[in-house]
């Protein structure tokens, strides 16, 4: 019991002692600490799944570059709230640099990714999962590189959690890579989706299937249904405050896909959706490669460079503050003023022709 004459500094030891120490009936009492980042199409919903998994009724608005918030649960009466970092990146593949941001040597091994692909844009589809996942795949590889030399028993426990997204005999145990933390692929804005014609579906979802299995992760389809959303909510609970693990599975091409990770194979994915003939005439040196191939035969990708967000959030209104906007402007009239009297001065000068 606090007593009157108690300073915050003596409940804060008071409170961190009590979650140190075995509680009355001898249980542990820990914190659950994850974090989670959000990536994906720009305007793809991340903002909206995230608002719905933490139950906000708020209206989503437009990530600027990497956005921050947190959600806290207790997983029983009266224990310690646990608490979710979610960070969203926005942008789509314009900003692949502050991905290394949230993910670091500290954090890593209670890191999960949540990637969110907009099924209503299946040009841009495969190029913004590709660039997302290498990027973030590339700087884990660093962290996990420094972690064998610093703390090696870190570095041996993800690996080995890797490894084990698949039991030792799915037949597929060999034949997959897969990603470095829990990963979740979410197939957004469904509903438009449903409109497109069957085999393009099936194409998109065959894929998806393939990409997800291979890199050991779950999938799920969703839009703004409540009950669609649900379902990634489950998903994203498990990989934020360890909720039970879902083990239903959707694997109905007509219908939305909702496959927890371990639960599919390639005998069940079939072969990419391509003829003998087309499959035999490309030159793919990994299972992965030529899925891309088909995919793209059917969905030409945009470039890179289209996927880029040329719009400078400087200029968006709604990110106006007046004492700011004015000063800038101040600043730009004389650096203008600058570059003209520069100028001036350089075809002033008189150089020596020797």
């Amino acid at each position: 019991m606090p007593k009157a004459s108690d300073t915050l500094w003596d409940l804060a030891i008071a409170e961190v002692e009590k979650r140190e120490n075995p509680d009355d009936d001898g249980k542990h009492v820990e914190v659950w600490e994850k974090s989670v980042l959000f990536m994906g199409n720009k305007n793809g919903g991340k903002t909206t799944i995230i608002l719905r998994c933490l139950e906000r009724e708020e209206i989503p608005k437009p990530t600027l570059a990497l956005e921050y918030t947190f959600g806290r649960r207790a997983r029983r009466q009266n224990a310690p709230k646990d608490v979710a970092h979610f960070w969203e990146l926005g942008g789509g593949t314009s900003l692949l640099d502050l991905i290394r941001i949230p993910i670091t040597s500290n954090n890593i091994r209670s890191f999960a990714v949540v990637l969110v692909l907009d099924l209503s844009k299946p040009n841009e589809l495969w190029t913004t999962m590709e660039k997302l996942l290498q990027v973030t795949r590339k700087h884990m590889n660093k962290i996990l590189s420094k972690l064998e030399k610093t703390n090696p028993e870190v570095a041996t426990e993800i690996k080995q959690r890797m490894q084990n997204n698949l039991q030792r005999d799915h037949p597929d145990y060999e034949l997959v890579d897969p990603f470095p933390v829990p990963l979740v692929i979410i197939g957004s804005k469904y509903d438009i989706f449903h409109e497109f014609d069957s085999e393009m579906r099936k194409i998109i979802s065959k894929t998806l299937r393939f990409v997800s299995h291979y890199y050991g992760a779950s999938l799920v389809f969703t839009s703004k249904s409540e009950a669609l959303l649900l379902k990634a909510r489950v998903l994203i609970n498990h990989l934020a405050f360890g909720y039970d693990k879902s083990k239903s599975v959707s694997v109905d091409h007509s219908k939305p896909l909702f496959i927890p990770a371990g639960l599919d194979s390639l005998s069940q994915i079939g072969p990419p959706p391509a003829s003998d003939s087309d499959i035999g005439k490309m030159r793919a040196n990994t299972p992965l490669e030529l899925w891309k191939k088909v995919f793209e035969k059917t969905f030409p990708p945009k470039s890179f460079c289209d996927l880029q967000d040329t719009k400078d959030p400087a200029q968006d209104l709604q990110y106006a503050e007046y004492e700011v906007d004015v000063m800038r402007a101040q600043k730009n009239q004389e650096l203008e003023q600058y570059k003209r009297n520069a100028s001036k001065s350089w075809k002033e000068m008189d150089f020596d022709s020797d």
